[in-house]
């Protein structure tokens, strides 16, 4: 079926849109995709709701920020779902939607993503499966991350010789390792591009780090590295999840933006490494996709520490848009009832298909 994926992230950048032709399983072809920007006043009510979600943290009443922050979101989606159809002269017959992520607490079954899919499946007139985390997280998984199923699907479809890994740079970081059986590991890794984009924000020089510019510019500085790799979360082993936010950013106002960017960019690229030593082999390739794979300071500093690193571009494939291909893709599969995540993913228990069907006002109508 011709299926459209949405992805909006923690970055705030806007939302991603793509459609592909997939049954999924086996993925056919790749189609148009766009990215719809979040104009300026709309990211502000965003990142309002995102710091009281900090605050409120699950407990009591929700914010009434987050009712704003909820139509930004399904206003943003629409647009980008219009657009596309637009583009493409067509409509799908499936859509995949993720929402907007205000507060991930896994540990409390607690993942709150924002937006309406009832509206969005109204706006477009086309079914739409959405809370694909829920029923992950409701048995015992961590909800995260959803996408190795279609990393699996992608290493097929370009004949890469296992293992290989495949690592996103968003907000936080997380990786997929596919074995030579097709056995699936994944798990979040640490942050990514998540906290040098707020730092860069808090200190008003822009929204990330363009071209790795100010990482390229400042010194590590090895006592905080040494404090953040310290972290109780890379103490764990197995299926595992973070929030951006678990990690401090105090220390940073003491220090210059560039020599706080280069010891952030060093976390990441640290934490992957670390992540790296703990897979049951070590992969041949690294495809790295997401925003992270843009900014060459990064790219270097994984390269020098994992080896053969090779950006989605760099081999056919839209490193901005696996993501959303990816609900598309999951859209399909919770269609068919097939498994979502798995124990090397989430760490549930079996296989487990999710996701909950929304149909368009005028359908159920008539149905």
């Amino acid at each position: 079926m011709l299926v459209m994926g949405f992805m909006s992230g923690t970055s705030l950048d806007g939302v991603d849109v793509a459609m592909l032709r997939t049954d999924g399983e086996v993925i056919e072809v790749l189609g148009p995709a766009l990215l719809m920007p979040f104009e300026d006043p709309e990211r502000a009510v965003l990142v309002g709701a995102t710091e009281d979600a900090l605050d409120w943290n699950g407990y009591g009443a929700q914010p009434k920020s987050f009712a704003a922050a909820g139509a930004v979101v399904d206003a943003v989606h629409q647009r980008a779902g219009l657009a596309l159809m637009a583009q493409s002269g067509g409509k799908p017959d499936l859509v995949g939607f993720h929402g907007q992520t205000l507060l991930h607490r896994p540990k409390r079954q607690l993942s709150l993503q924002i937006g309406d899919p009832q509206a969005l499946a109204d706006a477009l007139d086309v079914p739409v499966v959405a809370g694909m985390r829920q029923d992950d997280l409701r048995a015992g998984g961590e909800g995260a991350p959803l996408v190795p199923a279609y990393h699996a699907a992608l290493a097929a479809r370009l004949g890469l010789e296992a293992p290989v890994a495949f690592l996103n740079l968003g907000g936080v970081a997380n990786l997929t390792f596919i074995g030579e059986g097709g056995d699936l590991v994944a798990f979040d890794t640490g942050p990514a591009n998540g906290l040098i984009d707020l730092v860069v924000q808090q200190r008003g020089a822009g929204r990330y780090d363009d071209g790795g510019r100010l990482a390229a510019a400042g010194q590590v500085d090895q006592r905080i590295l040494a404090d953040l790799l310290a972290h109780e979360y890379f103490r764990g082993q197995g299926a595992k999840s973070l929030d951006r936010y678990d990690f401090s950013l105090d220390w940073a106002w003491e220090y210059r933006l560039e020599d706080a960017v280069a010891t952030l960019t060093a976390f990441t690229a640290e934490s992957v490494a670390l992540a790296a030593r703990s897979l049951p082999h070590t992969p041949k390739t690294w495809v790295i996709c997401g925003g992270g794979c843009h900014n060459p300071v990064l790219m270097q500093a994984l390269r020098d520490r994992l080896g053969d690193c090779r950006t989605a571009d760099a081999i056919g494939l839209r490193s901005d848009f696996v993501e959303a291909e990816a609900m598309g893709f999951l859209a399909a599969r919770s269609l068919r009832g097939l498994p979502l995540t798995f124990p090397g993913t989430t760490g549930v228990s079996a296989p487990l298909t999710g996701g909950r069907l929304w149909r368009p006002a005028t359908h159920a109508a008539v149905v």
